[in-house]
């Protein structure tokens, strides 16, 4: 009777396994290198003409808001308001196509859900 269990020929099979684990050490290790690169780079949002600018880092980190003189006006606080969640989010939508674009090239076309 035959035993069970993988053919002799598939010991191969841990080599696979073996190259496997050094691709993915090799990504992981790339990957925390894009994020420590990634960290370091900015991005800017300016809205309202202007009127408000946001900088922010590739790890999502606000580092400045700079408010134009001219859009501090107390009888219109919303407005104000308004432009500085404005800028926030287009300063963030930024840092996500900087993180796609550089992370990307990593991830290869994994496919993976929530690797860029």
């Amino acid at each position: 009777m035959a035993k069970r269990g993988f053919p002799r020929g598939m010991g191969g099979m841990g080599g696979n396994i073996g190259n496997l684990m050094k691709q993915a050490q090799k990504m992981q290790q790339e990957m925390i290198k894009a994020q420590e690169e990634l960290a370091e780079k900015t991005v800017e949002a300016t809205v309202g003409g202007g009127a408000v600018k946001v900088i922010a880092t590739g790890a999502k980190e606000i580092k400045e808001i700079i408010i134009a003189q001219e859009a501090v006006d107390p009888d219109d606080v919303e407005t104000l308001q308004d432009l500085i969640l404005a800028a926030v989010n287009e300063a963030l939508r930024q840092v996500d196509e900087l993180a796609k674009n550089t992370m990307g090239g990593i991830t290869g076309g994994l496919g993976i859900p929530g690797l860029f």
